[in-house]
Formats: C-alpha cells, sequence, structure tokens
C-alpha cells in the first residue's frame, strides 16, 4: 500500500513544502529511504522502528518498505521527517486508518521510546503550511510557543507519536490549545540604558539620530573612550517590532536553530576573526549569516578595520538592497538582511591618534595603511560618523543623563511619522528612502541648496552620499516634527556626515 503526510524542509530561512511517500509491499525484506537524504535523514528509520516498538505498534519489518521524499532534486537535512514518515508508515501498513493525513502538515523528531522532540525552523515551516492552505499542523510540544505566532492556523502539540495519530485519526477535528503566555522578562527595561552614558552629548545625539531614522553610524576613538558601551545602547531606544517584522525576525531565529524567547529586535556583535561566510550565510547546509541574523535589529561590528577585507566587502549588496543573494555551485539563496550597521573603530593602530594627553606612537605609513583596510564604498555607506574622545573624571562625575525611555519617546514619534509617509514613500523609515521619494519628502530649502552645491562640487561628495545626507536630514526634521527640511537640519546632518570633531575632553587645556 501507498500513503503520503506532509511536512517541510528549510532551505536557508523559507520552508519547501515536502511530500513523504511510503510504500510497503512484497518482496525482500529492507527498508530504501530515496530523495536526497542527509545521514540524519535516513538513520530516521532505525529511530522510527524503536519508536514503534516501544509503543506496542505491530508494524512488520519483514517487507520491501520504500519511502520517497519529493521534491527529489532538493537535498534534505535534518531530523524533522521522522513524525511524518513514522505516520505514513502505519497508514501505508494499515495499521491507522486514512483519515485527514492529507491536510496537515507534520514536523518533529521521534526519540526511541516515541517522544516527539523539538526541531529548528518550525516558524517558517508553519508560515508555508497558511500559505498552501492546509488545515492544522502537528508540532512538538517544545515548538508551541513559535509555532502559535501565526494566526488563522490551528497548531496543534503533541508530546508522543500516539498522540499525534489520534489526533489525526479523529472524526471532529479537536479544537487547537490557547496560545502559550509570553515568557516574562525581555523587555525595554532589561537592556541597558543611555542614562548610564555621561558627557556625551554628541555621540547620544548621533544615537538618537540612527535610531529615529535606521541610520548606519560610525564611531572613532581610543580603546576605553566609550564606543562600545554606546553601541549596546542603541536597541534600548529602537522602537518595538510590529506585527509583520516580528514573524520575519522569528522566523530567522528558528531557521538558524536558536533558543525561542520573547522576540525583539536582534543586536549581532560577531567577533572580528568572523569570516566572510559567517557573515553572509551559506555552507553545505544553507543556513543564515549575521546580516541576516541582525535583520530588522543592529549589527555591531567592533573594531572595524580588524576584520578581513573579504568579509566587509560583503556587507556592501546588504546595506544598499536589504538583502544578500548567496550563490553556489548547487544553486542561489535570497535571504532578507536589512539591519542597521553600527562600527566602531581606533583612528590609528594603537589608538592614541589626536588624543591631546596620550601620544600617538604610530608612523603617519602605519596609520595609513590601517585606515586603507577600509574601502571607501564601505565608508561612503556611513550616514553618521562621530569621533568619541576619552572623558576626564570630572565627566563621570556628573548627574545620571537622560534615560532611554525619555528618547525612544522621540524616536518612536519621528517613526511614526514615517510610517505615516509609507503610502507615498513605499518605505517604513527613512533609511529605506529611495531617490524619487527623497525628492519628494527631503527637498532642501533653497538657502541650503547652495550649502548642498557646495559640498558636492567642493568635498568631492558622492551621488550615494548626497542621497544618505538627504535621509539624515529627513530624519532630523521629523525629530522635531518638521515636515519640510529646514537649513539647520541640511546643516546639523552634513556635519554629521563629514564626520564632527571630537568631544572636548573637560581636563584638556
Amino acid at each position: 500500500m501507498l500513503a503520503t503526510t506532509l511536512t517541510a524542509a528549510i532551505l536557508g530561512i523559507e520552508a519547501r513544502l515536502i511530500h513523504v511517500e511510503a510504500d510497503v509491499a512484497g518482496g525482500f525484506p529492507c527498508f530504501v529511504m530515496v530523495g536526497l537524504p542527509d545521514s540524519a535523514v535516513k538513520e530516521s528509520a532505525a529511530r522510527i522502528r524503536a519508536a514503534l516498538r516501544n509503543y506496542g505498534y505491530t508494524f512488520k519489518w519483514d517487507r520491501r518498505i520504500t519511502v520517497n521524499l519529493a521534491p527529489a532534486s532538493l537535498r534534505k537535512f535534518g531530523s524533522s521527517y521522522d513524525l511524518a514518515t513514522a505516520v505514513g508508515l502505519l497508514v501505508a501498513d494499515g495499521s491507522v486508518a486514512r483519515e485527514r493525513f492529507s491536510r496537515a502538515l507534520l514536523v518533529g523528531e521521534l526519540a526511541l521510546d516515541g517522544a516527539v522532540r523539538p526541531v529548528s525552523g518550525v516558524l517558517p515551516m508553519v508560515l508555508l503550511a497558511r500559505q498552501q492552505g492546509l488545515a492544522s499542523v502537528i508540532v512538538p510540544m517544545d515548538n508551541h510557543r513559535e509555532a502559535a505566532l501565526v494566526p488563522d492556523l490551528a497548531v496543534h502539540p503533541v508530546a508522543t507519536l500516539p498522540e499525534a495519530v489520534t489526533l489525526l485519526s479523529s472524526e471532529a477535528p479537536p479544537s487547537p490549545p490557547p496560545r502559550p503566555p509570553a515568557r516574562p522578562g525581555g523587555g525595554p527595561d532589561s537592556l541597558p540604558d543611555l542614562a548610564d552614558v555621561r558627557g556625551r552629548p554628541l555621540a547620544r545625539r548621533a544615537l538618537e539620530i540612527a535610531a529615529a531614522g535606521g541610520h548606519n553610524l560610525l564611531l572613532v576613538g581610543p580603546p576605553g573612550a566609550g564606543k562600545t558601551m554606546l553601541a549596546r545602547r542603541l536597541p534600548g531606544i529602537l522602537p518595538t517590532l510590529g506585527p509583520d517584522e516580528l514573524l520575519e525576525v522569528a522566523a530567522i531565529q528558528s531557521a538558524a536553530g536558536h533558543p525561542f524567547e520573547n522576540v525583539r529586535r536582534p543586536f549581532r556583535s560577531p567577533h572580528h576573526t568572523a569570516s566572510y561566510v559567517a557573515l553572509a550565510g551559506g555552507g553545505q547546509v544553507p543556513h543564515p549569516g549575521e546580516v541576516s541574523l541582525a535583520h530588522r535589529g543592529v549589527l555591531f561590528l567592533d573594531e572595524l578595520p580588524e576584520f578581513p577585507r573579504r568579509a566587509l566587502e560583503v556587507l556592501r549588496e546588504p546595506l544598499e538592497e536589504g538583502r544578500i543573494t548567496i550563490s553556489r555551485s548547487r544553486g542561489t539563496l535570497s535571504l532578507p538582511a536589512r539591519f542597521q550597521l553600527v562600527a566602531a573603530m581606533n583612528p590609528c593602530p594603537c589608538g592614541m591618534r589626536g588624543s591631546v594627553r596620550l601620544g600617538c606612537r604610530c608612523t603617519p605609513r602605519e596609520a595609513q595603511a590601517y585606515l586603507s583596510r577600509l574601502s571607501g564604498s564601505l565608508l561612503d555607506r556611513s550616514d553618521l560618523r562621530v569621533e568619541v574622545a576619552p572623558l576626564a573624571f570630572a565627566a563621570l562625575e556628573g548627574p545620571p543623563a537622560e534615560s532611554s525611555a525619555r528618547v525612544a519617546s522621540r524616536v518612536a514619534s519621528a517613526r511614526h511619522r514615517q510610517l505615516a509617509r509609507q503610502d507615498r514613500t513605499g518605505a517604513t523609515s527613512n533609511a529605506e528612502l529611495s531617490p524619487a521619494a527623497l525628492r519628494e519628502v527631503a527637498r532642501p530649502p533653497e538657502r541650503a541648496l547652495g550649502l548642498v552645491r557646495h559640498t558636492v562640487d567642493r568635498l568631492g561628495l558622492t551621488a550615494r552620499g548626497l542621497d544618505r545626507l538627504l535621509r539624515l536630514a529627513r530624519t532630523l526634521a521629523d525629530l522635531e516634527g518638521r515636515e519640510k527640511l529646514s537649513t539647520q537640519d541640511v546643516t546639523e546632518a552634513l556635519h554629521f556626515r563629514a564626520g564632527e570633531p571630537a568631544e572636548p575632553d573637560p581636563a584638556s587645556p
């Protein structure tokens, strides 16, 4: 007899529908699995055999058993096919009646005692089931929380194989259990607070502008000046994820196999030894890289010049397109990668170049070689550039600065104005504005056109740099609640775009 059940495979961060065809026939006893399975999939035969025996199913293995995972052209990885394969074998054997198996997606790994264990990539699979119009999804109990994020679909968690069989064999489909409550913690209050940042008005201003418009930020300063401290406080002032954004971020985390928690904007901080594959993604088993794991959040690169040049050049495409395309011999994979880049670097190898009190030990040639590790095209994609100098003890003793909550309220207001223009611009933030939308919503006033013209002609500002300058000015106007750009917005954007001088040290002469 032949039976077919449905499951899904993960390719990158997207799910593909898989038909598990189980055929039980007379002949020489053997178990054959075809359809480009990897080792973990082939080993499912041993897990399924033990699970059926330990739960008392009288399945006869002395026959020719063939399992095909279709489409056969797609390579299958992992253990998420166990549940669908076991149920298909029981149906093909006649041990279980055929009821609603063709309208349900089954996902889960089987333990030897028949328990259903959690797997990665459940959320993309559930999204696929809704897209395909399936009636229900059966998932492991430990994956229920993430699967329940998808509305308008019956999600049934099971703990054992018999539970899944009973659920599918019932004449009247039972109602799905209620959505699990959110885990406590993980809110904005658990993030580092901007109140800890004292004596940094310029850097704090840059951080607020970056959050308000989704702009990229470059922090330059000596070791210990507070660059990392500033960067780690950006997530605390970013707006919360919308419903669609939350599903995007959660699906990427699920496909990457990360434990599911309360989903908020990601903050990724890879070490500077990371390879270009770690940043871009890919590999023999396609997986999202750091640029995709930071989607809708922040990618923080500390010690920027220490990253391999090849790895940094990977960032150019996603910074412009919001996606990254990975081409390999087996095919091409496109992954979402719309993130905010926050980078930190020293001004020279020793880090003390430009310091008033500490002398630099680097020769001009060494300093130039250090900075030349960064391509001009990558630096051109930094919207705000801020120099951060060391602070004296007097500045550290001052009163607490403005909290993240107050700054976040202004950021939320600015983002709300940008969303209100989405029908005209097609962008959810100013950093995503197209050149056509910029001409409509970010036209400089007549008094500022001369300044812009001088910057383009005399200072070598590129066409891309001009667009980023206008996006920055648009964000400054949104923070002040202005519908049109002012000369002040353009001037301040030029200062941040060109790199403002380091903040003065109160103890310096």
